[in-house]
């Protein structure tokens, strides 16, 4: 009587399981078992005029998890928080989610990490290779080139500029798994396609001693901030684009937010008399002056509602081309 009763539950089970729970038993199935991942195109490789790499992409691993096959999420995030640097209350927090069958536990750790991680063969635990950007020239151009975010979007410089160019195209991947977690097919519903190289107009060596210049600016008047821009006169090419205080692109959240600013293309200042020298360059090209033309110069000039004086008092003078800029009048 008893075996009967036995038989008599499991063939009711069966026939629940088979019908009624079908549905979401099919459900629960395929979240264990089937993952849709994003595959992160490498970006593109950013240089100077010489072919020095100002940034680059490097392998790195990504942990992922399925909550549904982790029996005792405490333990697995206990041996996974030293190899991930995330805390074990963050990662048990994460493990602990069952409404899921996946979730992000790290992102673009170290690949040597990733590989050890696998090497304990958790189950519900994977990893996958994506580039992560890094800056082999440290600070040096950091506010032109930029730099990306987690998701490998530029976020400021040349990254966000040429974000398009240099991102490429992410592809799509379907893993399939077995009841142990072992992949038994792995699918590219689309391939990645990496981002274009960008060769700058910079030239490393040259931004390296204008960046010297501008720290012992820095260290000897400690302004605000300082700026310079060394250009081609021949064909208007930006040879050197330097700022202080310089900024780590491979850090660049431990700069503060003026610091990040590339004020070479972003501030507005009054040029003053810096600009005399294009005004002067343009009339002589228009063949206008020369610099032995001379002007009668009042001690003021009226424009409009505005008067324009001197630096300095002094009366009425008659000075040549040449002298008006050297004497910046």
């Amino acid at each position: 009587v008893v075996f009967l009763m036995l038989l008599g539950a499991a063939t009711a089970r069966a026939a629940w399981i088979g019908t009624a729970g079908s549905g979401d038993l099919k459900q629960r199935a395929a979240t264990q078992q089937v993952e849709e991942l994003t595959v992160t195109a490498r970006r593109g490789t950013i240089t100077d005029r010489n072919g020095i790499e100002l940034a680059v992409s490097e392998d790195a691993a990504t942990v992922y998890g399925n909550p549904l096959q982790i029996d005792d999420p405490g333990a697995v995030a206990a041996k996974l928080a030293p190899l991930t640097g995330v805390s074990e209350d963050e990662l048990t927090r994460k493990l602990a989610d069952r409404s899921t069958g996946f979730v992000y536990l790290a992102r673009k750790i170290p690949a040597t990490a990733g590989q050890e991680i696998r090497e304990l063969e958790i189950e519900g635990i994977g990893t996958e290779t994506e580039p992560d950007r890094s800056y082999p020239q440290g600070t040096l151009a950091g506010q032109v080139i930029g730099a990306v975010g987690t998701d490998n979007y530029g976020l400021t410089g040349i990254e966000q500029r040429f974000e398009e160019d240099l991102h490429g195209s992410d592809g799509e991947r379907t893993i399939v798994r077995d009841a142990l977690g072992d992949p038994i097919s792995i699918v590219d519903n689309e391939r990645a396609e990496a981002g274009e190289d960008i060769e700058l107009t910079i030239d490393v060596p040259l931004q390296e001693r204008v960046e010297a210049v501008l720290a012992d600016v820095g260290e000897t008047f400690s302004p605000k901030g300082a700026t310079a821009v060394v250009m081609d006169p021949r064909t208007g090419e930006v040879l050197s684009l330097a700022n202080w205080p310089s900024v780590d692109p491979n850090d660049i959240g431990a700069a503060d937010e003026e610091a990040r600013e590339n004020r070479a293309v972003t501030t507005a200042f009054e040029p003053g008399s810096t600009f005399k020298a294009f005004t002067v360059a343009g009339a002589m090209e228009d063949q206008l002056i020369d610099p032995s033309t001379r002007f009668d110069l009042p001690p003021e000039l009226q424009v409009a509602d505005r008067t324009i004086g001197e630096a300095h008092a002094r009366g009425y003078v008659n000075l040549s081309v040449g002298e008006i800029l050297a004497q910046s009048s």
